[in-house]
């Protein structure tokens, strides 16, 4: 019998080593980092201001029931992106009401961020108003004095259209990306963002909301939409418990253009998922070093 022809071993595949998967790990968070909504739109622009036009006693809201409000608002916005709280003073003034909310995609110190530049906006911005809300493109904050009138939750605070017209069969597809946001916000989502045909759209309802009394919400928003912006390419619609944005690009987001909302609804729904797309390829290359030292 003759002797077996020998064969050289075959080589054996290294698993991925540590600094393999750190240097893939640190890849996707410059990724992630580079598309982050939070770097594609400013988040302390103004949005708008609502200041009551009532002062208390001539002095509006009790600064030392503030000054605790604003101390106390502070305190939670790195652990939570909603809080409302009441606080009262010493001095026999009136309680004061207030709240603070960021964008539903906001990090807890871009969040944080937010909201230490929006509460001295109060001040500022509405002087010694019995009420004041500030809306910035990244939070808002506001406060009222006990017994300060009530609005509908669906009282439009705020809108703005864009310029010209979608055109063709824009008004379809804006309704259809509307549907989506509809849809999302139905199945529980406080804030969701989507994109339909080139049409980007964002909606968010305040923090404590019911999942139906938000799909109410953002449904008005829409209806209200359709009716102030007709056919424009791009608006926002503030309600007093919601809001809705939306933006279209039949020939492909421009870069550095469309506007910090625009970017801001762009980034989020693009940024989202370029940032899962790299973290599947990362893992299946990955997978495929793993499954080739096993084949060996």
């Amino acid at each position: 019998m003759g002797i077996p022809k020998a064969h050289p071993p075959r080589p054996i595949s290294s698993p991925p080593t540590p600094s393999l998967l750190l240097i893939l790990a640190l890849v996707l968070a410059i990724v992630v980092s580079s598309i982050s909504p939070s770097a594609a739109a400013d988040l302390y622009t103004l949005v708008y201001k609502g200041c009551a036009n009532q002062t208390s006693g001539g002095g509006g809201a009790s600064q030392q029931a503030l000054a605790a409000l604003k101390s106390s608002l502070t305190a939670q916005a790195s652990s939570t992106k909603f809080y409302k709280t009441t606080t009262s003073s010493s001095d026999g003034g009136q309680a004061v009401f207030g709240l603070f909310q960021c964008r539903g995609d906001l990090s807890s110190s871009d969040c944080s961020a937010c909201v230490g530049r929006v509460l001295p906006m109060w001040n500022s911005l509405c002087g010694p108003a019995v009420a004041a809300r500030i809306q910035l493109t990244g939070c808002y904050a506001l406060y009222q004095v006990s017994g300060f009138p009530q609005v509908s939750g669906t009282q439009m605070l705020f809108k703005t259209c864009g310029s010209g017209s979608g055109g063709g069969d824009f008004e379809l597809k804006r309704d259809t990306a509307f549907a989506q946001l509809q849809s999302g916000v139905a199945g529980g989502a406080g804030f969701y963002a989507t994109r339909y045909a080139s049409v980007y759209a964002l909606a968010q309802c305040e923090g404590d909301l019911s999942t139906g009394d938000c799909g109410e919400c953002v449904s008005e928003a829409v209806q209200k939409s359709e009716v102030e912006c007709g056919g424009a390419p791009s608006g926002q619609v503030y309600l007093d418990k919601c809001y809705i944005s939306y933006s279209y690009y039949p020939n492909g987001v421009p870069h550095g253009g469309g506007g910090q909302q625009t970017s801001k609804t762009v980034a989020i729904v693009v940024g989202g998922a370029a940032a899962l797309g790299f973290l599947v390829i990362c893992l299946l290359f990955a997978r495929s070093l793993l499954k080739k030292k096993d084949d060996f």
